[in-house]
């Protein structure tokens, strides 16, 4: 390729909004460009990285029995009614068409999967099975951030097992969980497989596998001794505080302009762990039904943060937002200065009252200091069950750096990119849809379905997060757009012939070269061989054709080195 022919050019700055160096060098570089917030266009060089990571996961996926096939992008909505992800997905894009006929655009292909398995499979004979694609998906990311981090449109490579029972699943998982470990190690990307939580997928287990990275946008959990590591969503802590010897007096005291939990510790004089604290949801069953949702109120302790992941599960799905102040005060409570304490508390969802979740944080310690649901006022010594009830008790508290994991050791926060995600779905999809096989009996069963993906965009920015310099992208040798930069210096016909013609006998070698035939100076053509990141670059210029010699240097290396022309192919075949 003859850079003088490449389609856009390089940028000395980036856009202000890059906040990322992935996307920062991406878009200088001419890798990709932006058409508005999270959906992105793929210029030539970007597209051919694409196509060196698609290439790998194909081979992985290929090397434990999968086939390659192509989905639709665009799904029936009665596919997703089906398996009642229609009204639960708030991410899902939907579109209407002529005759008021509905459609999903494809955030994910379970429901096509669990379709074809209701067509295709109708024995034990035909399990198991695994299938996979590398294809577009569209979701409605309210947060479109960190250029190819989180989109709105981006392209996945998603592979779905078809199982007998649970112990064949159970028995290929770890396959697929070592496919993803060649994955990220061939691209440049070492990756720590965590647990983490089913999220809208729904089974029994998954686990993320996330890449350490200061510069990460998410954060995942673990424990000191490595032993025990999940995402912030999963994450378990023992909650460590004793009960009192002696339950203190519930006693109402004033706290004048006190609405923090940091507000009220400080006045009272008591740390903020001998705190409650209480936050408010509107939770609603699913998407677009506030109206048959009710008011949540969850409490915690203090010094513990609320995780709204675990709220969801804890409620068995659904949705949630935060509560206005008006539906705070419709439920009895006072906003910064709410509690339980004398408020009609409700058994379960389906009943009236106030329906308080909380954390069993609440009874590691006593005597709490907590809200008395009435202006600038507080109660102290206020105990569980004594003076308060509940309608559950459930683990929604988020974990983080200090507390006590569930073997014993510390936990530390870390930040982490997040890289691919498998699920063991179990029978989740196929129990909705019915899609069974005969067994050796000639008996129905239900198939067990595992759902594994890894985003390609993605994958690209984390590589670059990983592999770059002050002066731009060093690709790693596998997903390089190129093998070769080679450049000439200086404006001398000898020096271009030259070149013209190492970029010919290169080519016919069977390297892929990029060849910056532009006229310009050596520092542009320098700093853009830098900035694009290919893994070798090789410059020709008239001082060293004089001695026989061209300039090689490797982007990851400082060094230079002064080959002989007649022995370049030799140690390029030596070296590449």
């Amino acid at each position: 390729m003859r850079l003088s022919q490449a389609f856009g050019k390089t940028l000395r700055e980036a856009p202000a909004d890059a906040e990322m160096i992935s996307h920062q060098l991406l878009i200088r570089a001419n890798f990709v460009r932006p058409l508005g917030a999270g959906i992105y266009t793929y210029m030539p060089f970007g597209y051919r990285v694409l196509r060196k990571i698609w290439n790998i996961l194909a081979e992985e996926m290929d090397a434990i029995g999968g086939q390659e096939m192509w989905m639709p992008n665009i799904h029936p909505a009665a596919t997703w009614q089906a398996t009642g992800r229609w009204d639960t997905v708030d991410v899902l894009m939907k579109v209407k068409a002529g005759g008021g006929r509905e459609y999903a655009l494809s955030a994910t292909h379970e429901e096509v999967v669990v379709d074809l398995a209701l067509r295709e499979i109708e024995s034990y004979r035909d399990l198991p099975k695994l299938v996979y694609h590398i294809s577009k998906k569209f979701r409605d990311e309210p947060r479109a951030r960190g250029g190819l981090m989180r989109m709105r449109e981006f392209i996945m490579k998603d592979a779905y097992s078809l199982d007998t029972s649970e112990e064949a699943l159970d028995d290929f998982y770890p396959r697929m969980l070592q496919a993803y470990y060649n994955v990220f190690e061939r691209a440049g990307t070492p990756a720590v497989a965590i647990n983490a939580d089913t999220g809208a997928m729904g089974g029994k287990t998954s686990h993320e596998f996330v890449v350490p990275h200061e510069g990460g946008e998410d954060t995942y959990i673990t424990s000191e001794d490595g032993s025990y590591s999940a995402n912030v969503e999963a994450a378990e802590f023992i909650r460590e505080g004793e009960k009192p010897a002696e339950l203190a007096p519930l006693t109402k005291v004033a706290t004048p302009n006190c609405k923090t939990i940091a507000q009220v510790a400080e006045f009272i004089g008591v740390p903020t762990s001998q705190t409650l604290k209480a936050v408010f949801y509107w939770w609603s069953p699913a998407v677009g039904r506030e109206e048959d949702g009710r008011f949540i109120f969850g409490l915690v302790r203090g010094d513990l943060d609320v995780n709204e992941v675990k709220v969801v599960n804890a409620l068995g799905g659904g949705v949630l937002r935060p509560a206005t102040d008006e539906e705070i005060v419709a439920a009895g409570a006072t906003p910064g200065y709410a509690s339980p304490i004398g408020l009609e508390i409700a058994p379960d969802l389906q009943s009236p009252g106030v329906y308080v979740l909380a954390d069993p944080s609440i009874e590691a310690g006593g005597n709490f200091v907590v809200g008395a649901n009435e202006d600038e006022a507080h109660f102290t010594g206020a105990n569980y069950p004594r003076d308060h009830a509940i309608s559950q008790m459930a683990d929604i508290a988020q974990a983080d750096t200090g507390h006590k994991a569930p073997n014993g050791s510390r936990l530390v926060a870390r930040r982490c990119i997040e890289a691919g995600h498998c699920f063991k779905l179990g029978t989740r999809y196929s129990k909705a849809t019915n899609a069974t096989y005969l067994d050796e009996n000639g008996k129905p069963q239900l198939i067990f379905m595992g759902s594994y993906g890894i985003g390609l965009d993605r994958l690209m920015a984390t590589i670059v997060e990983l592999h770059h310099d002050d002066y731009g992208i060093i690709w790693p040798d596998s997903v390089a757009p190129y093998q070769i930069h080679l450049l000439h210096l200086g404006k001398g016909n000898d020096v271009r012939e030259a070149a013209n013609k190492l970029y010919t006998d290169l080519t016919r070698a069977g390297y892929d070269v990029l060849y910056d035939d532009r006229e310009g100076s050596a520092g542009v053509k320098f700093n853009d061989a830098d900035l694009i990141g290919i893994p070798w670059r090789i410059a020709v210029g008239g001082r060293g054709l004089k001695e026989g010699k061209v300039e090689v240097k490797r982007r990851s290396e400082k060094d230079r080195m002064d080959v002989p022309l007649d022995g370049l192919l030799a140690f390029l075949q030596e070296n590449i």
